[in-house]
């Protein structure tokens, strides 16, 4: 098992910056495939950005693409989101999921596949 706590979200104008960290607990990070999704107000949770266990392999949605890098560190045990030229459709609760993969490179952009998430944190991009 592995739990999971983000931080980091905020009210910030359009083409700014936030870096968003998710702490994890529990089993072996690197264990775990590690992904960012968001839900917007009255949309369903959506696919941000997704990182293998190692760290070697990476996968973004078309939308956050060359703006948002997904990083991990797993001796320290997190994982990072960070956002730059952020726009208002950036606005929604950002959420941390892990899925165990031990010893696979895959990442996937399923919420299906992913069975411990945090609790959200809330990204406000103003225009």
């Amino acid at each position: 098992q592995v739990q999971l706590v983000e931080s980091g979200g905020g009210l910030v104008q359009a083409g700014g910056s936030l870096r968003l960290s998710c702490a994890a607990s529990g089993r072996t990070l690197s264990f775990y495939a590690t992904g960012w999704f968001r839900q917007a107000p009255g949309k369903e949770r959506e696919f941000v950005a997704g990182i293998s266990g190692s760290g070697g392999n990476s996968y973004y949605a078309t939308s956050v693409k060359g703006r948002f890098t997904i990083s991990r560190d797993n001796a320290k045990k997190m994982v990072y989101l960070q956002m730059n030229s952020l726009k208002p459709e950036d606005t929604a609760v950002y959420y941390c999921a892990a899925s165990f993969r031990p010893a696979s490179s895959d990442v996937s952009s399923s919420p299906h596949e992913y069975d411990h998430w945090g609790q959200g944190t809330e990204v406000t991009v103003s225009s």
